[in-house]
C-alpha cells in the first residue's frame, strides 16, 4: 500500500509547478483528478521542448502529468461548476496556479472552497505571492530566476548573468508545495481541518539560495563575488570548481590546497599554506590547478585524488551515466503508457519508503479522458 492511498486530489494546475506537486502526491499514491477545459486542456499540452510530441501532446506534458485521471469542464459554465464543487466537497486536496484573483472570479478561491469543505487543503502556486507589485507579473521560470539575483551566481567573474539550464524555480516551488500540502494533512489528521498551503517561484528560488543569503545577511551585505577561474560556488575558496583534463572534466570540491599540491605533484600549491589565501588568492591558485590538470586524463587524476580520500569526481554526461553501475541500481527509468496509446520512458519518484520505489505504467490522460466516468462514480 502507497502512503496517500485514499486521498483524492484535485489538480486545477497548468504548466509545471502545480502539475508537477500534484505528479509527486499520485507517485506517493494518491488519486489525483486533473481539472481541464474541454477540447484544448493544459496549455502544457503544447509547450513543446525540442519540438518533441507524443500522441498529439507534448513529451513535457506526459512526464510530468502521468498517473493521473482527466475531468474535462468550463468553469465558466453554470453547470459544469456546479459539478466540479460537488468534486470539491468530497477531495481532500486542491491545487491551483491561476493568477491571483483568477479562482476569486470564478468563485473557487481558499474561501469558498474550504467553504464547502473545511477539510480540503487547498494548495495555490503563484509567480510571487498574493500582495505587493509585482502579482502581476507573469509567473515564469526564467524571469522568477532572473528577477531572484540566483542568475548572478553562475559562470565565472567576466560571463554575464547565466540562468540554470533548468526550471529549477518551478520545481523547487513544487517540492515545496508538496512540503506544505503534506503538513497540513498530518495536521488536519490531529485537529479535523484542512488549510491553505501558498507557495510562490519568487520565495522557492530565493530558500534555494539561503546558505549564500545567510553569508551576504551576516558580512556586511558584501555583493558575493565569482571566481574569475572556474567558479563554482560564489563564497568558497579554491579548488572548488570544475576543471578540463587532457580527455574531460574533473570536478573539485573543498579540500586542503597543500594537499592537493603533493596529490597532484604540483609544488607550487605549497607556498599557499595559510588558508585564508585558498580565498583571497583563489583564482591565481585555480589558474595553478587548472593548466596542470590538463596534463593527464581524469581517470589518472581521480585514481590518485580518491585514494587519498580527496573530494573529487569526474563530470559525467547522461551517456556516460547511464552506463555506470551506480545509475543502473537506482532502477530510474519508467515505461509508462496511454490506456490505448503510446508508451514514454520517463523517471520515476525518487522517494523510497520502507525500501519501496514507487512507480506506476499509467501515463498522461487525454483531455476529459476520464469525464463521464467521474461523473458517474460521484453522481455528479
Amino acid at each position: 500500500m502507497k502512503p496517500l492511498e485514499g486521498l483524492l486530489v484535485l489538480d486545477f494546475a497548468q504548466f509545471l509547478a502545480g502539475p508537477f506537486a500534484a505528479t509527486r502526491l499520485a507517485d506517493l499514491g494518491a488519486r489525483v483528478i486533473k481539472i481541464e477545459r474541454p477540447k484544448t486542456g493544459d496549455i502544457c499540452r503544447q509547450l513543446y521542448i525540442s519540438n518533441l510530441s507524443l500522441d498529439g501532446d507534448s513529451t513535457l506534458f506526459h512526464s510530468i502529468n502521468r498517473n493521473k485521471q482527466s475531468y474535462a469542464a468550463d468553469l465558466k459554465n453554470p453547470d459544469d461548476l456546479a459539478k466540479i464543487k460537488q468534486l470539491i466537497a468530497k477531495a481532500d486536496v486542491l491545487i491551483q496556479n491561476f493568477r491571483p484573483g483568477v479562482m476569486e472570479r470564478i468563485g473557487l478561491d481558499a474561501a469558498a472552497c474550504t467553504a464547502i469543505n473545511p477539510r480540503l487543503v487547498y494548495g495555490i502556486v503563484t509567480g510571487y505571492g498574493s500582495q505587493g507589485p509585482w502579482v502581476e507579473k507573469p509567473g515564469q521560470d526564467l524571469l522568477a530566476q532572473s528577477l531572484s539575483g540566483l542568475v548572478h551566481l553562475n559562470g565565472n567573474a567576466d560571463q554575464p548573468p547565466m540562468p540554470f539550464g533548468l526550471s529549477v524555480a518551478d520545481l523547487t516551488a513544487s517540492a515545496h508545495l508538496v512540503q506544505g500540502i503534506l503538513a497540513a494533512l498530518v495536521r488536519r489528521g490531529v485537529t479535523g481541518k484542512g488549510g491553505v498551503v501558498e507557495v510562490s517561484l519568487l520565495e522557492s528560488i530565493l530558500d534555494l539560495q539561503f546558505e549564500l543569503t545567510t553569508t551576504f545577511l551576516n558580512d556586511g551585505g558584501k555583493a558575493p563575488q565569482r571566481s574569475a577561474v572556474n567558479n563554482g560556488n560564489a563564497y568558497l575558496g579554491a579548488p572548488y570548481g570544475v576543471y578540463a583534463t587532457a580527455d574531460g572534466y574533473l570536478a573539485l570540491a573543498m579540500g586542503s590546497i597543500v594537499k592537493l599540491g603533493e596529490l597532484l605533484a604540483l609544488p607550487a600549491l605549497a607556498g599557499y599554506s595559510d588558508p585564508q589565501t585558498w580565498f583571497t588568492h583563489r583564482d591565481e591558485i585555480k589558474q595553478l590547478i587548472a593548466l596542470h590538470l590538463k596534463l593527464q586524463p581524469t581517470a589518472y587524476w581521480v585514481a590518485r585524488l580518491e585514494a587519498a580520500d580527496y573530494w573529487c569526481a569526474e563530470v559525467l554526461s547522461w551517456e556516460k551515466l547511464w552506463q555506470t553501475d551506480a545509475f543502473k541500481v537506482l532502477d530510474w527509468v519508467q515505461d509508462v503508457t496511454r490506456d490505448d496509446g503510446p508508451t514514454l520512458r520517463t523517471t520515476r519518484c525518487p522517494i523510497t519508503i520502507d525500501g519501496q520505489h514507487f512507480k506506476s505504467t499509467r501515463g498522461a490522460p487525454r483531455v476529459g479522458q476520464h469525464t463521464a466516468a467521474i461523473a458517474a462514480e460521484f453522481a455528479l
